[in-house]
């Protein structure tokens, strides 16, 4: 490993990294057309509803993480001591 960062601090790999998981999803919607689905419900056999469900379920779990951190969000000087030095000199 070079002295220049991690490889997750270059742009390009980060890049990489998103359009892979692009197709990846692209490949993954695209498989529907050929697995045959036993639906429970009705809605459940609409082409592609796992993928959107899945996708829809994780957009919400990160707006409802971005709307619980006004809450649970710690000052800055959390772990300072009470003379202002940190806990780790």
């Amino acid at each position: 490993m070079d002295d220049n960062g991690r490889w997750l601090d270059r742009p390009r790999n980060v890049t990489r990294i998103v359009y892979g998981l692009v197709v990846l999803c692209a490949l993954a919607f695209a498989a529907g057309l050929f697995s045959r689905e036993h639906p429970h419900f009705g809605v459940e056999g609409w082409f592609g509803f796992h993928a959107l469900y899945g996708f829809a379920g994780s957009v919400g779990l990160v707006l409802t993480a971005k709307w619980l951190r006004r809450f649970l969000r710690r000052d800055e000087s959390y772990y300072e001591r009470p003379d202002g030095t940190a806990d780790d000199e």
